[in-house]
């Protein structure tokens, strides 16, 4: 909260420094076996994310505590990751542990602040945070900034209210997020069985009865409706896309997703290298000869190109008539149609298999007559309309409950989730209650501890 805004009564500005004794921890030598594999729990960033946390990654013995910089925080302590890609995540320590240096860890002030209102505070206070990070790829924060970093914080009683009520608001937004979560699988499936209905003549079933139509399907080959296959060649190229009048060749991402997509590409280091009938044209019906199991044979009708590209080695040009493209494309997609790509592939890594020409041009492929799939066709284009809408507002859904999460937080620390409770519990924020009292008891407390350090020095 900005220190210009009127702050809600009982409420005082500080620092985190202030409100809870911060400390970081150490990583013990990797050389020495002995110090890993122990009874320790020693948290890393990778553990932090989770409320609280009950168990580790790793473990380290005792000689590595006592070689190390790694240091014990206690139970309802809590973490914040100060580096990289990690910065602000926080997470309350459900069990004694170490950490790594990557990690401050903040032993909350019990008389002026409560574990899971800081832990709340402290992930409210995330986005500052990062902002705050300094260096380049991995940036970072240091434990005098957090420590620095100004607050605004309400009476411990306040305080205990405020937690409460965001743990009811975040479950309800993480039960909408789990829910949101469980849509894309059930989509998947749709999908997959709208295609394998196509495939197998059910989509079309009652279309057949109405209409009175008795054309039988062929059974054939993939090779009865492809002409010619075309490939490209494997070429030294510039890692990035070509620009304007430059010349390049797709790599296997640009038909693996279902859509062309031509900033998948690579520019060739000369112009003359390009092979002008191998050039990627709208319309063309691409496909992987090369690619992990399960994206392997995946096909992709190309609807815009405005690159000059060519084919490369990995990337196969089916030729044939536009009618049929649309209906192989369904076929391969299938479920039927993925089994016979998988089965017919070669290689001994799952990471990278290969189907050769062969293979797929003597793929089985059902073929009903042309009016009926161009029905099947249409319908499948509606129903797969249809589910795209879905995913959009999933999309739309998901990214107005992401923000939502920061806006509950938000009003929590302006005070706005507890007005009504300020209203009705005004003993509770005010004269010796009030975070300002609260503040300066500990405040007086650490100068006397201070000022005893001293004489005994003296002394």
């Amino acid at each position: 909260m900005s220190a210009e805004m009127t702050l809600p009564e009982g409420w005082i500005n500080t620092d985190l420094g202030s409100v809870a004794q911060w400390g970081s921890g150490g990583t013990p030598s990797r050389n020495n076996s002995e110090y890993y594999g122990g009874t320790i729990p020693w948290v890393k960033t990778g553990d932090l994310g989770p409320k609280i946390i009950k168990t580790v990654d790793e473990y380290i013995t005792e000689e590595a505590v006592k070689n190390s910089s790694a240091k014990f925080f206690p139970k309802n302590s809590v973490a914040i990751a100060m580096y990289g890609a990690t910065i602000g995540k926080t997470s309350i320590l459900g069990i004694d542990a170490t950490t790594n240096q990557a990690c401050a860890v903040a032993i909350p002030q019990s008389e002026i602040t409560s574990t899971a209102f800081l832990y709340y505070l402290l992930r409210s206070e995330k986005d500052n945070f990062i902002a705050k990070g300094k260096g380049g790829a991995q940036p970072n924060i240091s434990q005098s900034l957090i420590k620095e970093h100004e607050i605004s914080i309400p009476p411990l009683a306040e305080q205990h209210q405020i937690a409460q009520r965001l743990d009811e608001l975040l479950a309800q937004v993480d039960t909408i997020k789990a829910r949101l979560d469980a849509i894309p699988a059930i989509l998947k499936r749709f999908r997959q069985s709208v295609l394998s209905a196509a495939v197998s003549g059910k989509l079309t079933e009652e279309w057949r009865s109405d209409n009175n139509y008795t054309d039988p399907w062929l059974e054939l080959k993939v090779e009865d409706i492809v002409t010619k296959i075309e490939a490209g060649k494997s070429l030294k190229c510039i890692e990035i896309p070509p620009q304007n009048d430059e010349y390049g060749i797709i790599k296997i991402s640009a038909v693996t997703w279902g859509v062309f997509d031509e900033n998948e590409s690579k520019t060739l280091p000369n112009p003359n290298l390009f092979i002008e009938d191998r050039r990627v044209n709208a319309g063309d019906f691409l496909i992987s000869r090369a690619n992990t199991i399960e994206l392997l044979g995946n096909p992709v009708i190309v609807e815009k190109v405005t690159k000059n590209l060519m084919l490369s080695d990995k990337v196969l040009r089916l030729v044939m008539n536009d009618k049929n493209k649309k209906w192989l494309s369904l076929f391969l997609r299938s479920s039927v149609g993925r089994y016979e790509i998988e089965s017919r592939s070669t290689g001994n890594q799952l990471s990278m298999r290969n189907i050769g020409q062969s293979s797929l041009l003597d793929i089985d492929l059902p073929k009903p007559s042309d009016k009926e799939q161009e029905e099947i066709v249409r319908r499948v284009d509606q129903l797969f309309t249809f589910s795209d809408q879905i995913e959009q507002r999933l999309n739309d859904a998901k990214s107005r409950v992401d923000k939502l999460t920061q806006s509950i937080l938000a009003k929590a620390f302006r005070g706005e989730l507890t007005a009504d409770w300020r209203a009705e519990h005004l003993e509770l924020i005010s004269g010796e209650n009030s975070a300002e009292a609260l503040l300066a008891k500990i405040q007086t407390a650490k100068a006397a501890l201070h000022g005893k350090k001293k004489k005994g020095k003296a002394a």
